[in-house]
């Protein structure tokens, strides 16, 4: 009960006990520790008659099943549909759709898929039915693939657009009840679909530039949405019926210091390339920083305020971000292509866009250097052991020893179902340290449970000691150690978000530009 979870809350507060006794797994997310509280859905009264608080537990004892949930409540308030977690074999955990009484509290499970997790589930306008997301469970040699679920009240499951080549990753009911749209990563964009419910067509409904997110129905067809690109942060916009895109008012849009352009190369095995190039002002040869998004399954096309091109634009640097393989919006093949081989066709990809954004005339390609972050990070590291061609590496919050990666990242269960102990062996850039002849920064923070605290810790001792590039017997080096005692995947605070870049844009230009560059007073 309520009355119960607070008593033991401040049993522990009163004693000062923070120590937690787990039986099963997971035991920490992202940048928190798990247990012993556990998150409940609530029913809380307007007029506050349900209980003491108004409140009330539609959810008593539920374990670790509500974390990180998605629900949604149907229309006329009688009732909801979550995603629930259970505990699965291997320590591992599967992700069903589960139906709440909102009256009785009473639960059944409604869409239990064994080699697929569920989420994301979205009701129908008449509450008759939910449209949620699957993922089906990757194996070491497939990739997970992610599409639209349907399930009819009374019915059975089915898939919807079984052929579409793109994985959906929202979902919103038109108010009609005739058709969802959906948004999906494409091309470096991602762009609105509306897919019917009677035959599953799909049809695009926005073909500019911009990803979009956030989208919201109106009446009459109308839609209303948040959009983002690398030429523009997020803002509101209404889509009609016609496909009419209207900006709503909103702060005015920051001036750019540069202008972006599109550059597609051709892989050895003749599958094309794809990449934004941020340009800075005027029309001098610029040094290029190739940077490498995270995910793996995701794709440069939103604005992002962390890994903002346009800071760097501004001090003059050209920008590059591809879409290697591994990368979402060019079909399933696209990341196959990488799955279990991150070293293989994605690295070939990075220098493949690498030498095209070379040949561009705006770009010096004699002052290079790579960045990344999370599975970037990775990348940098392993490019790291395989090239000399860039002047200087940036790797944050990185994975460098894929054997110890798995086991300790706080999902270990999803990446082991890739991350055999034959792909960690053929795959891990620790292994290829003493190629490094590259002055690297390593950035991580210490409440990063995602890619552990230990991967960095790791990666600058054999830095210091194995590489090409060790420690002298001074213990000095070209290497750096950017460490973040309080932040975690992400470096979030402002004034860290202010040394990150300072210190960064300093490495660079010492090793990039040859110039002095001093690093914040405040370190040190």
């Amino acid at each position: 009960t309520v009355d119960e979870d607070r008593r033991l809350r401040d049993l522990r507060k009163d004693n000062k006990i923070t120590a937690v006794l787990h039986t099963g797994y997971p035991i920490r997310h992202w940048d928190r520790d798990l247990g012993p509280g556990e998150p409940h859905l609530l029913g809380v009264a307007a007029n506050g008659c349900a209980g003491a608080d108004g409140v009330r537990d539609l959810t008593a004892a539920p374990g670790g099943a509500l974390r990180d949930s998605d629900f949604d409540v149907s229309a006329d308030g009688c009732f909801l549909v979550t995603t629930w977690q259970r505990p699965a074999p291997g320590a591992s955990r599967h992700s069903v759709l589960v139906r709440i009484d909102l009256d009785s509290g009473e639960r059944s499970v409604l869409v239990d898929e064994p080699d697929a997790d569920v989420w994301s589930p979205a009701m129908s306008p008449d509450g008759s039915t939910v449209v949620y997301l699957r993922e089906t469970f990757s194996t070491p040699q497939a990739a997970p693939r992610i599409t639209l679920g349907c399930l009819r009240f009374g019915g059975e499951p089915t898939v919807l657009a079984t052929d579409w080549d793109r994985w959906p990753a929202s979902v919103t009911w038109l108010r009609d009840g005739s058709a969802v749209v959906v948004t999906a990563d494409q091309d470096g964009r991602a762009p609105v679909f509306r897919v019917d419910l009677a035959d599953g067509a799909v049809s695009q409904l926005t073909v500019d530039d911009y990803c979009y997110s956030d989208v919201v129905a109106a009446p009459d067809g109308v839609l209303f949405a948040l959009r983002s690109s690398y030429a523009a942060p997020p803002h509101p916009v209404r889509i009609d019926v016609d496909g009419a895109i209207t900006e709503l008012p909103c702060v005015p849009l920051p001036t750019l210091p540069g202008a972006l352009a599109e550059v597609e190369a051709t892989a050895d095995d003749g599958t094309r390339v794809r990449s934004w190039l941020v340009l800075p002002d005027g029309d001098g040869q610029a040094p290029l920083l190739l940077w490498v998004h995270g995910g793996p399954l995701s794709s440069w096309n939103a604005w992002s305020w962390r890994w903002n091109p346009w800071l760097l634009a501004a001090r003059g640097y050209a920008v590059l971000l591809p879409d290697p393989g591994l990368s979402t919006g060019y079909g399933q093949q696209f990341i196959e292509r990488g799955w279990g081989a991150w070293g293989g066709a994605p690295f070939d990809d990075l220098m493949t866009a690498t030498d095209a954004a070379c040949a561009h005339p705006r770009i010096d390609a004699d002052r290079t250097a790579a960045m990344g972050g999370s599975f970037g990070g990775y990348m940098v590291n392993w490019i790291a052991g395989h090239t000399d061609r860039f002047d200087a590496i940036v790797t944050h919050a990185s994975l460098w020893a894929l054997d110890q990666f798995g086991s300790t990242t706080d999902s270990s269960y999803y990446w082991l179902r890739e991350m055999t102990r034959e792909m960690a062996q053929a795959n891990s850039p620790h292994l290829h340290v003493d190629q490094i002849r590259t002055p690297m920064l390593v950035i991580h923070g210490d409440k990063d449970y995602r890619v552990p605290i230990g991967e960095a810790l790791r990666l600058w001792y054999e830095l210091l000691t194995h590489s090409a590039l060790p420690a002298d017997d001074d213990g000095n080096s070209p290497h750096r150690f950017l460490y973040f005692p309080s932040e975690n995947h992400w470096v979030l605070t402002p004034q860290h978000a202010k040394i990150w870049y300072q210190v960064v844009t300093a490495f660079l230009a010492r090793h990039v530009l040859a110039e002095d560059a001093e690093v914040p007073e405040a370190l040190g």
